[in-house]
C-alpha cells in the first residue's frame, strides 16, 4: 500500500515523548508568560494534541504577534517556493518554549552598559 498523506504522516518519532518523561507535563509550561515581540522555540508535545502546529514548524524559531487565553500567536518564515512567506500561526503554550536565540546579545548589551558607566 502507499504512504498515507496525513496531518501527523511520518511523525512516529518526531512528536514521540522522550524516554521517562511520558505522562506528565510540569506546571511551569502553563505558569510561563510570553509577551509580544518574545521569540520563541515550538517544540511539538506530542502528549497534548489540541493546539499542536503542523509537523513542518517543529524545531521553528518564532515571534509572537497575539496572546491569548490558552495559546500564543506565532510568526514563522515559511520558504515556498523561491519566496519567504511569514506565516502567522496559533500554538497552544504547551508546544512552545522561550527562545534563547537572543540571549548572546543581551548578555553583549549588558556588558556594553556596565563598561560605559551606564549600568
Amino acid at each position: 500500500m502507499p504512504a498515507g498523506h496525513g496531518l501527523r504522516s511520518r511523525t512516529r518519532d518526531l512528536f514521540a515523548r522522550p524516554f521517562r518523561k511520558k505522562g506528565y507535563i510540569p506546571l511551569t509550561t502553563y505558569l510561563r508568560t510570553f509577551k509580544i515581540g518574545d521569540h520563541v522555540d515550538i517544540k511539538v508535545n506530542g502528549a497534548v494534541h489540541k493546539g499542536m502546529p503542523h509537523k513542518f514548524y517543529h524545531g521553528r524559531t518564532g515571534r509572537v504577534w497575539n496572546v491569548t487565553k490558552r495559546a500564543i500567536g506565532v510568526e514563522v518564515n515559511k520558504q515556498v517556493g523561491n519566496r519567504i512567506i511569514r506565516k502567522r500561526i496559533h500554538v497552544r503554550v504547551e508546544h512552545l518554549l522561550p527562545s534563547r536565540c537572543t540571549e548572546e546579545f543581551r548578555l553583549r548589551k549588558k556588558k556594553n552598559d556596565q563598561t560605559e558607566g551606564r549600568g
